[in-house]
């Protein structure tokens, strides 16, 4: 890689790009106010705002999204003439969950054993520099032959749907040839790959309520009916005896059929305790991409430091379902809506509510701007090929744009392979992952232009 220009402009900037990432993990612009300060996420977008102006970016705006959050936008013109890629990536960050489990500080990106740690160095804010360094080496080595628009969202991880909504009322804005959206990941560190597959996902919180309020459990228990045991009974209806998902007419037997994910690298990915089995039947791949994925986020219902002897009046729980390609999020909603208030026993009161929801999506990997991305991806792998991929996971604004710009081409690509650890403790961002995908992104941009 260090005959090519472009690849000794980026690892000369990546020191630079080290201190920019450290400025933007210290943020903590979480999209969740009950918990963090919207100054944190307001300082972060600001910051964003002011590297595009700093690049030349024109038409830089802090866009008030209808989910109370901002997204940054700018637009950088390229050649007269010139195609345009859109560059997404988002600011907002997952939540740090227990600081203390952290070993170094989650809002200070800190280096260790190679890698850089901190809350939202690969998710998604390390996406934010990738594109940067992209812009800059080609503008180190004879200009940047597109005209790039750049989008950084504040409230992906929220799945509140705030840029989506926008997009919709002010379709113009995002439009565009091309859309890259840096953030995905490599299946693994050193193999370049893009994501041809996302699952949607449906949130559901449920209430069980049975008495005016809670009971002794000696004068009562046996007799009177527990809210907390209805909704253990009704949460374990979701799942088969291997831990299949099973949600009363929702098909569960889907199949992948690209790059396969070899059970013992999923173990090891997933950290999956010795003597701990997986759930569910099938490949890997068939489970975590190709079907449907039911997960109990939260449940409330008392600690047990501090519990009383009490029969329970209420409880409730959050519910997340992804949802795999081919699937309709909306009628998986009504499903698994259908399904809690139907395994419901004792004729308990029951009340689901759905708060998000984003469809699953499905990449036309045939399409011109696949064969520039893998062109660009072998030069700054060498000796690799571009891989494709699905991902569990959900990015609800890849379907917005699909269908606000049925043409355009859309690629992901972005820090999260498996050793990045998003969302849980220790997020990190490998130096050379950002490297290499900086580059990608560059060389792409140059063929695209040139096809």
């Amino acid at each position: 890689m260090s005959s090519n220009p472009v690849a000794e402009t980026v690892a000369s900037l990546l020191p630079r790009a080290k201190a920019e990432l450290a400025e933007l993990v210290a943020f903590k612009s979480v999209a969740d106010f009950t918990q963090f300060p919207r100054s944190e996420s307001e300082a972060a977008a600001n910051w964003i705002a002011d590297a595009l102006r700093a690049e030349g970016f024109t038409d830089v705006a802090l866009l008030d999204t209808p989910d109370g959050t901002q997204s940054v936008y700018g637009y950088l013109p390229g050649p007269e003439g010139a195609k345009t890629v859109l560059l997404y990536a988002h600011y907002d960050v997952q939540p740090p969950l227990d600081e203390a489990g952290w070993t170094t500080p989650p809002f200070e990106l800190t280096e260790r054993d190679g890698r850089w740690y901190g809350r939202g160095a690969a998710d998604c804010k390390g996406g934010v520099i990738m594109h940067l360094l992209a812009l800059r080496a080609l503008k180190a080595n004879g200009g940047v032959p597109v005209n790039v628009k750049v989008i950084c969202e504040g409230s992906e991880e929220q799945g509140t749907g705030g840029l989506e909504r926008y997009a919709e009322e002010h379709p113009e804005l995002l439009a565009a040839d091309t859309i890259v959206i840096g953030d995905a990941g490599n299946f693994r560190v050193g193999l370049p790959t893009v994501t041809t597959t996302l699952r949607g996902m449906t949130l559901v919180r449920v209430r069980m309520e049975t008495l005016a309020g809670n009971l002794h459990s000696g004068s009562f228990g046996g007799a009177a009916p527990d809210a907390l045991a209805a909704l253990i009974r009704v949460l374990d209806s979701l799942r088969a005896e291997d831990g299949t998902t099973t949600v009363d007419g929702l098909d569960s037997t889907g199949t992948w059929d690209g790059l396969e994910y070899p059970e013992e690298q999923f173990r090891a990915d997933a950290k999956v305790l010795d003597g701990v089995g997986l759930i569910g039947n099938g490949s890997v791949a068939d489970r975590v991409w190709a079907r449907p994925a039911v997960t109990v986020l939260g449940i409330d219902c008392p600690p047990v430091v501090g519990a009383t002897p009490s029969v329970h009046s209420g409880a409730r729980a959050l519910i997340s379902l992804r949802v795999p390609p081919g699937m309709d999020a909306t009628e998986a909603t009504k499903l698994l809506e259908a399904h809690l208030t139907a395994h419901t026993p004792w004729g308990v009161r029951v009340t689901t509510e759905q708060i998000g929801q984003g469809q699953p999506f499905r990449a036309d990997a045939t399409s011109p701007a696949y064969q520039a991305m893998a062109d660009a991806m072998a030069v700054a792998y060498p000796g690799e090929t571009m891989q494709y991929a699905g991902e569990g996971g959900s990015i609800p604004l890849c379907n917005t744009l699909a269908a606000l710009y049925p043409q355009a081409e859309i690629l992901l690509i972005g820090l999260s392979e498996p050793e990045a650890q998003i969302h849980a403790l220790n997020e990190s961002v490998s130096p050379r992952e950002l490297e290499q995908l900086s580059v990608a992104e560059a060389l792409f941009l140059r063929n695209y232009a040139a096809g």
